[in-house]
């Protein structure tokens, strides 16, 4: 019988820190009040596609590697953009080699950053999980050493790091809002609150691996599409994230991709920052009343990625 994953604990976020506080960024918040980006209520942003390589994604890629000893082969993952660029700059940062695997749905702007970070990227047809088994069968030929964007509980310690510095930065909370794809980052929020803090999933309508491992009990398959598929276009949570989220994501909500464009616009319009669909998703929930914050709830929004053409936002 498989052992079940292992739950990350905050005592493993906090030594995850100490592993990765010298290779990322301490992200900034913003307090935005009732009305400010089409808010109905205060909150606290989160910038953390101010995050190296414009995405969260690093926290747990240098956790990863760091914690493990790396063969010649050297790092080998799939993704459908952030993880890529965030393995990419670990390696560079390392002294390592790198390959990623990516899938034709993601935008060319996301697979030329990779290459510019110095991993050797391979384009293969479909979506996220056509790469990642693309990339386990180049890893069994090679030896190359896997670093899977989020079905690790070393990944999600060190993603869970972005809310140990949250807290530290903004004080008590009553609730976190977070994207999901395969479920590495909303589980590392989680683990890192476990029962003091509600965490919220925001997903696409289009993309509800974590949703529909809720109705079923268990990881269940998923089509995915839709205009965030190449960051929260996953196709079946994660193992080690499912055992985070069913015990500790305390709600889980959806927003249409209309309401995700309207939320990088608010974004860019207020902030003067651009976020990719993926990075906005959270926001557009409590912008839309996909989640509605109770009077004098101290809400919290991870706004988690940048990596998109700003055209699309502000064109």
């Amino acid at each position: 019988m498989k052992e079940p994953p292992v739950i990350p604990t905050p005592d493993d976020i906090e030594r995850a820190w100490m592993v990765i506080s010298d290779h990322v960024r301490v992200t900034p918040i913003v307090h935005v009040a009732a009305g400010e980006l089409g808010l109905p209520t205060p909150a606290v942003l989160k910038l953390e596609l101010l995050q190296h390589t414009g995405s969260f994604k690093v926290r747990g890629a240098f956790h990863r590697v760091l914690t493990a000893d790396i063969p010649p082969a050297g790092l080998i993952a799939a993704s459908g953009g952030n993880h890529g660029a965030a393995v990419a700059h670990v390696a560079g940062r390392l002294g390592l080699r790198a390959e990623v695997f990516v899938p034709s749905t993601s935008p060319a702007l996301k697979r030329q950053r990779i290459e510019t970070l110095g991993a050797e990227v391979r384009v293969i047809e479909g979506f996220y999980d056509d790469a990642q088994r693309a990339a386990d069968e180049r890893a069994t030929a090679t030896g190359a050493f896997k670093v899977h964007p989020y079905d690790s509980p070393v990944v999600i310690a060190g993603q869970g790091t972005m809310s140990m510095e949250l807290e530290r930065q903004a004080g008590p909370i009553d609730t976190l809002l977070a994207a999901t794809g395969g479920g590495g980052f909303v589980a590392g929020q989680a683990a890192w609150f476990a029962d003091r803090v509600r965490v919220v999933s925001v997903e696409p309508t289009t993309s509800q691996c974590l949703r529909a491992a809720l109705a079923t009990g268990e990881p269940t398959d998923v089509e995915v599409r839709g205009l965030a598929v190449d960051s929260l276009g996953a196709g079946r949570i994660g193992d080690a994230p499912w055992a985070v989220v069913r015990r500790y994501v305390h709600d889980a909500v959806v927003v249409d991709d209309d309401a995700i464009r309207s939320a990088q616009r608010a974004i860019w319009d207020g902030l003067r920052l651009i976020a990719e669909p993926g990075g906005a998703a959270a926001l557009a929930a409590l912008r839309t009343g996909a989640y509605v914050a109770a009077p004098n709830e101290r809400v919290a929004v991870a706004i988690c990625g940048s990596n998109c053409d700003p055209g699309t936002v502000v064109g």
